[in-house]
């Protein structure tokens, strides 16, 4: 049965997606909003036949995006969910199962399990994710990258977000190239220095990392291919902050 939660979905054009989301998130949740960055498709009909609440707002970033529509929310439980996630059967049970009344935890997180097309990315998970949060004691961080929720006492769940996030690797080096040039942005915001090493060092360490550390050797060309990309992302990352600084 449906808890006294709010999922809060943000959307850009996300009309393939956005009627399976709402429709998880309704599993556990009995409010659904949409936040949506001005979508020229039809995600926000889509939305609303789901039985969503809409809100339109030009996009702020991931994380002043993602608490925009909290305040507006009627339960202090929050579901943040993006469009392209799904909750696992054991999802559902385990946030159907929980008690909120004693007050012990402020927020809990799930593993992710990332997907490209209908591949399972092992060298990614369990990527941990508070997703589940009382705004009273938890918001997300106000970062226009890849913004995390933040604060209060988590516990982690034995239950797994399905990511489809990515269709092919064409689609994944697409992303790759808007995510480093969100994290050149932040390098700057944040006064880093970057020198003319930082983009090879960072690039290879990130390889390195993925390919040897989180077992993508294991993986064969799966393994190797996510590895490789993901360097090349943190060497854009830097190549681009590089760029600015120079400018």
């Amino acid at each position: 049965m449906p808890r006294e939660i709010t999922a809060v979905i943000i959307t850009l054009n996300e009309e393939r997606n956005v009627k399976e989301v709402v429709a998880s998130a309704f599993r556990v949740c009995d409010e659904v909003l949409v936040v949506d960055s001005c979508s020229a498709d039809k995600t926000v009909d889509l939305a609303r036949e789901a039985g969503a609440k809409v809100i339109v707002q030009p996009y702020l970033g991931d994380g002043p995006q993602k608490n925009f529509g909290v305040p507006q929310a009627k339960n202090d439980w929050i579901l943040s969910i993006d469009a392209d996630e799904r909750l696992d059967e054991n999802a559902v049970a385990a946030l159907s199962a929980l008690d909120f009344s004693g007050g012990s935890f402020d927020g809990y997180s799930v593993r992710r399990k990332t997907f490209v097309g209908d591949r399972f990315i092992k060298i990614w998970y369990p990527d941990r994710v508070t997703r589940l949060y009382n705004r009273k004691k938890m918001a997300y961080q106000d970062s226009i990258g890849h913004a995390a929720v933040v604060g209060g006492r988590v516990k982690d769940l034995d239950c797994d977000l399905l990511h489809y996030s990515y269709r092919n690797y064409s689609d994944l080096v697409r992303r790759i190239d808007k995510f480093a040039a969100r994290g050149a942005v932040q390098l700057a915001q944040k006064g880093a220095k970057v020198g003319v090493l930082s983009p090879i060092s960072h690039g290879l360490g990130r390889f390195f990392k993925q390919y040897l550390l989180r077992g993508g050797i294991k993986e064969g060309f799966d393994g190797l291919t996510i590895s490789i990309i993901s360097g090349f992302g943190a060497y854009m990352k830097y190549a681009m902050a590089l760029e600015a600084q120079r400018e």
